[in-house]
């Protein structure tokens, strides 16, 4: 389901004021890349990229064209492990975080967590 213009320019607004949401978003985008949701990941930290640095920005300190990255992070975007934590290592830096990988033991069935996780998310937006 695509996003509504007016659901992304509130993302945007409440990224640039609200430095608790801005950390949380990331970590999201990057849970959802560990679990497996590519798509989600890709499109939450190219969202988060935008309201942040912008991808002229990320452009200059990765070396890359604006224009590959923006394709990186699209719905048929394929980013080589390098490239992409290359990416993540800048947008930590930028934001003043490390993130970890901490492991957590699920039971065996496997469900989408993605759609509970941001349903979680956009509660603490409200």
């Amino acid at each position: 389901m695509a996003l509504t213009r007016d659901f992304k320019e509130t993302i945007q607004a409440r990224v640039q004021h609200d430095p608790v949401f801005r950390e949380e978003l990331l970590k999201e985008g990057i849970q959802c890349l560990l679990t497996g949701e590519m798509d989600v990941g890709k499109a939450i930290l190219r969202d988060y990229i935008k309201a942040t640095m912008g991808f002229e920005e990320l452009s200059s300190l990765t070396k890359k064209s604006a224009k590959s990255l923006i394709r990186m992070f699209g719905p048929k975007g394929n980013p080589q492990a390098k490239n992409l934590f290359e990416v993540l290592e800048h947008l930590q830096k930028k934001e003043g975080v490390q993130l970890q990988v901490h492991t957590v033991r699920h039971s065996r069935n496997r469900y989408s967590r993605s759609s509970h996780r941001l349903q979680k998310l956009a509660g603490r937006a409200a």
